[in-house]
């Protein structure tokens, strides 16, 4: 008797690999002829609730100003991801200081923006996702390292270290990338308590982008660090958006939750257009996967979890000197293949050999030797990519 597959009702595992490579976005079209496993979009149409939505404000053909208010427009969304952040997390939180823009990194450059000054240092965790080490860079900032130590146990921080760094280095911010790029570690209960306290003694303001808190694989569970106590809150800003999890990265929306009530004032004093609008259509495609996706991105979890498997199994198969670990969320594996000879820059190899994998080092010196691999495809596409790894 043949077993029954598993149930996959979005058929992400089912991708016509040529309506992939059809694609117009920039993970398929920048490296046409290219197995692309780089940028952080899924290969899977998003849930028809979202594309339903953004059609229902076409059809009204009224594209004109929205009835948001003024001075600083505000869409139903805020509301929307309050009602969700109670519901998903257990974090309550007042819609009035949920501000929205167009996207993550903006939220995290105004908010260093107005939280702290150049030459202030900023804690980051790395090797770090790209924008946020060179949003530091580009705005003088000086970044306070807590390199991460992997090994088969998992990814590690030592935060007692950073605590003493702190009794000898100026400080103003924490900059936490919660779920963790690129290592998909996810930041514990206890870990947060740990930068909570590091916080409070040495009265550093928290910026936490939580743009993979949805992406968390059973049975843990997201803990925004915002929740943890009312005087962490009042020194966070955390930053959210549906883009990750949804795969409408392109919608360019975020919501930006300022617990810390001086950034919220600051931020109130800016010209009223300064920070952008955000586009209605954009709104409407959050709203409805916030409010109606749930379904959707359940299943999509199951067969990532089943992807992330996968791919470690194919990677100890086909490339036995590459090392990895099951992250924790994402759909991001970091892959450290120093052993395979090729110096710093791996990519280069898979890139010959018809495949693309995001550099190690665009997350900054640790990440040399290292690749990071996108596995939000089917697993056939994966397959293929790794194969086609190997072969290199």
């Amino acid at each position: 008797m043949t077993a029954t597959p598993p149930a996959d009702p979005f058929g992400f595992d089912r991708l016509d690999p040529e309506w992939v490579r059809a694609k117009g976005g920039a993970k398929w079209r920048l490296h046409r002829g290219q197995l692309n496993a780089w940028v952080a979009d899924m290969d899977f149409a998003p849930a028809r609730e979202i594309t339903d939505a953004i059609a229902a404000v076409a059809a009204t053909n009224d594209l004109g100003y929205p009835n948001w208010g003024y001075p600083r427009p505000k869409s139903p969304v805020c509301e929307v991801f309050a009602e969700r952040a109670a519901r998903r997390y257990g974090w309550t939180i007042e819609p009035d200081h949920v501000e929205e823009l167009c996207e993550v990194v903006q939220a995290v450059q105004l908010a260093l923006y107005v939280g702290t000054a150049a030459g202030d240092g900023v804690v980051l965790h790395t090797p770090s996702y790209p924008p946020l080490w060179k949003s530091l860079a580009h705005m003088g900032r000086r970044q306070i390292d807590v390199p991460a130590t992997i090994d088969a146990a998992g990814v590690h921080f030592d935060h007692d270290e950073l605590d003493r760094r702190l009794e000898r280095e100026q400080a103003t911010a924490i900059l936490l990338c919660h779920p963790h790029n690129p290592t998909g570690h996810r930041f514990d209960r206890e870990e947060l308590v740990r930068l909570a306290e590091i916080a409070e003694r040495h009265d550093l303001l928290i910026i936490s982008d939580e743009i993979h808190a949805d992406l968390t694989y059973s049975p843990a569970s997201h803990v925004p660090i915002a929740s943890l106590s009312p005087e962490t809150a009042a020194r966070t800003v955390t930053v959210h958006s549906a883009s990750k999890a949804f795969n409408i990265a392109g919608m360019r929306h975020a919501v930006v939750h300022l617990g810390a009530t001086h950034l919220r004032a600051r931020i109130a004093e800016l010209p009223d257009h300064l920070t952008g609008m955000v586009n209605i259509t954009a709104a409407a495609a959050a709203a409805a996967a916030w409010q109606h996706g749930d379904e959707w991105l359940a299943a999509l979890l199951v067969h990532l979890d089943r992807q992330r498997t996968l791919a470690l199994r194919l990677v100890a198969q086909h490339l036995p000197s590459v090392v990895a670990h099951p992250p924790d969320a994402t759909y991001l594996a970091w892959l450290d293949c120093r052993a395979i000879g090729d110096g710093d820059e791996p990519h280069r190899r898979f890139h010959d050999g018809g495949v693309e994998v995001s550099p190690g080092l665009n997350f900054g010196p640790l990440g040399s030797g290292h690749v990071r691999l996108n596995f939000a495809t089917s697993a056939a596409m994966l397959t293929t990519i790794i194969e086609a790894m190997a072969a290199c």
